[in-house]
């Protein structure tokens, strides 16, 4: 399959490759400076949004004196230590959003009011933020609703020729990792919002990797198409699903609630766990969810559920790992994967029996977004074999 037509005629140059690239690989920098933002207990660092402490920037040691009468100093005393994490983290975000806005205006740019669409999209958002900031929460909730019904019809509409439904749907969802970043310190780390905002920039993180294979252009012929893709799908929705339980453990403080015992938990095969409230998704607005709220039990069974979807998960890669290699013109591209996965479950047992160092935890975060990337970058190469 070539390069999309539409695509070729729009955009000299390869603008749409070049960005799409740049755009994916600034995702796995907020992603993984997200994950170290996140587990250095800086995630409440800003306690107001899009600002910091009303600073466009934020608080130095020198300012942080100025700011005692802040109305975010109610929530959490200004630290400048950590409010730089937070903030830069933000600023790159915003970046990322700003290329994501341009591959979908130009992806968009002859479909009959393509780029009215997409630019709309954008001016409709702009204009909810500051509606945000003054209180008036449920005109800006509205329009961003908008704005997002605007993206998502589009995208129904648009075909994939040239790449402008996929691109409307990650502007989509980096809108929404906006509104997910905003609920996250607004609503005081609340799990599942901490969980589905990792969720949306691993998704942002695959769309991205998918648009810019797409725009490059280069296949891997294998035979037996359909088989392979489908072992490659089940190996995404089992990666997805590990993936949010990882979440699911951090957002929720569960990553050592077993201790440093590996394999056993607290020293048991069978520890006392509380599965029916390890996984209540919903317990209102309002509570500070740092340090986290669960008794011991809620947190073993999330750490054991974390540990068998890691069996699962871990042993289909390999799986996976191995047809690859078995399979004429992807035999490299297994064997990476299964080294990966190993690499994997390395670090996750490392993270448990050294403590959870910052570091450890942080290459933990940065190697599933690897093996998302090997996933679909396969999904998106692998072709029929030429005749």
């Amino acid at each position: 399959m070539n390069t999309p037509q539409i695509l070729k005629k729009t955009l000299a140059h390869r603008n749409v490759t070049r960005l799409a690239w740049l755009a994916t690989l600034l995702t796995f920098a907020v992603i993984v400076f997200g994950s170290f933002v996140r587990l250095s207990d800086a995630g409440l660092s800003c306690p107001d949004w899009p600002t910091c402490y009303g600073k466009a920037a934020w608080p130095t040691a020198k300012t942080a004196g100025e700011l005692a009468d802040h109305a975010a100093n109610a929530i959490r005393t200004v630290d400048p230590t950590k409010a730089w994490r937070e903030q830069l983290h933000r600023h790159l975000a915003s970046v990322l959003g700003l290329l994501v806005f341009a591959i979908a205006l130009l992806t968009a740019w002859r479909r009959p009011l393509g780029w009215q669409r997409i630019a709309g999209a954008a001016v409709i958002t702009a204009a909810a933020i500051p509606l945000q900031m003054h209180g008036y929460y449920t005109a800006s909730t509205a329009l961003v609703v908008l704005a997002e019904l605007l993206l998502l019809y589009s995208a129904w509409r648009w075909d994939n020729s040239d790449l402008a439904r996929a691109s409307a749907l990650a502007f989509a969802v980096i809108i929404f990792q906006a509104i997910l970043g905003m609920w996250t310190v607004t609503w005081l780390l609340k799990p599942i919002v901490v969980m589905g905002h990792l969720l949306g920039g691993l998704t942002t993180f695959g769309l991205l990797t998918w648009i810019a294979w797409q725009a490059t252009d280069r296949p891997l012929h294998v035979a037996h198409l359909m088989r392979v893709r489908t072992y490659i799908l089940i190996g995404l929705v089992l990666l997805g699903i590990q993936i949010a339980l990882g979440g699911w453990t951090s957002s929720n403080y569960a990553a050592l609630a077993c201790g440093t015992d590996f394999p056993k938990c607290a020293g048991q095969w069978m520890p006392n766990t509380n599965f029916s409230d390890a996984f209540v998704l919903w317990r209102g607005v309002g509570v500070d969810y740092e340090g986290g709220v669960l008794d011991q039990a809620s947190r073993a069974a999330i750490q054991i559920s974390h540990r068998v979807m890691a069996v699962i998960a871990g042993l289909y890669l390999l799986f996976l790992g191995m047809r690859l290699w078995r399979t004429p013109g992807l035999r490299g591209r297994g064997a990476f994967l299964m080294l990966m996965v190993l690499v994997q479950i390395s670090l996750g047992i490392g993270n448990v029996q050294m403590g959870l160092p910052l570091w450890m935890a942080v290459l933990h975060n940065a190697g599933a977004a690897i093996l998302l990337f090997m996933l679909v970058t396969l999904l998106a190469r692998v072709r029929e074999p030429k005749l």
